[in-house]
């Protein structure tokens, strides 16, 4: 017998849905910084096994909307609600009980809804136990786990669990791939993660990376990207003076995007501005927010 499906994992901001889904893949997938929102566009990854194939799938920060740009992150989570099989909502520690079962009204779904705690290894037993019997008796959840995404503790249990609601199935995908993204996409990412750890303020949330080309030859893979910002006096920042934050920037992101697909890379970025761009919707669809 062989099962497939898809478990979407929803959930605040910094609980660690991209962390937990890279450490359930064993490779880094989904892009990962300290600041919320990191995360803007659905990612699938995929656990293939001889007998499985569960299609994860990361999204963004549950928040309430306040331009255009997190309106389409809202839609993402919807739909991951839609297609689920399971669908895993995400909590950490510190999060208050009352305050995360008033998000949780907002889950529409007709998949088996598992609550999993992240970070647990931040806890005492007492307080873990605790927490998890708070939701073993919260109507409508169909399985509540403890898990520590960063120390890998508890992900063989949360796999078998899933396995116990996925359907019998082929394959969804070739069991040859790990994503429905392609390589261009994740160099883009790979870009913002930097943009999101050299810089402070508005700038990484008003910034977005669009690869204008991508030429793999055999020993070397060109990447030209461009720097999406939000105003003028961004543009100024992200380069820095005499161009050293570009290049710093620059520097971070080919180490990093060298890594993953395992040889040279040459990067060329350059910064655009777009003003309005997270509240304009015919942007946001140029650079696939909107299907």
């Amino acid at each position: 017998m062989h099962q497939s499906g898809f478990v979407n994992i929803i959930g605040l901001p910094n609980v660690g849905k991209s962390t937990l889904l890279n450490a359930l893949l064993g490779t880094k997938l989904s892009i990962v910084s300290p600041k919320a929102q990191t995360t803007r566009k659905r990612i699938l990854g995929i656990f293939n096994h001889k007998k499985c194939q569960i299609v994860f799938g990361d999204t963004p920060g549950i928040l309430q909307p306040a331009y255009k740009m997190q309106e389409t992150m809202n839609d993402a989570i919807k739909e991951s609600m839609e297609d689920a099989d399971v669908l895993i909502y995400l909590l950490e520690p510190g999060m208050n009980e009352s305050v995360a079962s008033g998000w949780m009204q907002m889950i529409k779904t007709k998949a088996p809804i598992f609550v999993v705690i992240n970070k647990v290894d931040l806890i005492g037993e007492s307080m873990l136990e605790m927490k998890l019997n708070y939701w073993r008796s919260h109507a409508g959840v169909a399985e509540v786990l403890g898990v520590s995404a960063l120390e890998s503790y508890h992900l063989n249990e949360l796999i078998e669990k899933i396995l116990k609601y996925l359907p019998e199935a082929e394959p969804y995908f070739s069991k040859e791939d790990i994503s429905d993204r392609n390589v261009r996409f994740f160099a883009g990412e790979m870009v913002r993660e930097k943009i999101f750890l050299q810089y402070k303020e508005e700038i990484p949330y008003h910034s977005d990376v669009m690869v204008t080309e991508y030429q793999e030859k055999p020993n070397i893979d060109v990447i030209k990207a461009t720097v999406i910002v939000n105003r003028e006096t961004h543009k100024g920042i992200i380069i820095g003076k005499n161009g050293a934050a570009l290049k710093k920037l620059g520097t971070a992101a080919r180490k990093e995007i060298e890594a993953f697909v395992g040889k040279k890379v040459f990067l060329e970025l350059t910064v655009k501005v777009q003003e309005g761009w997270i509240d304009n919707s015919l942007r946001l669809k140029k650079m696939g927010y909107i299907n």
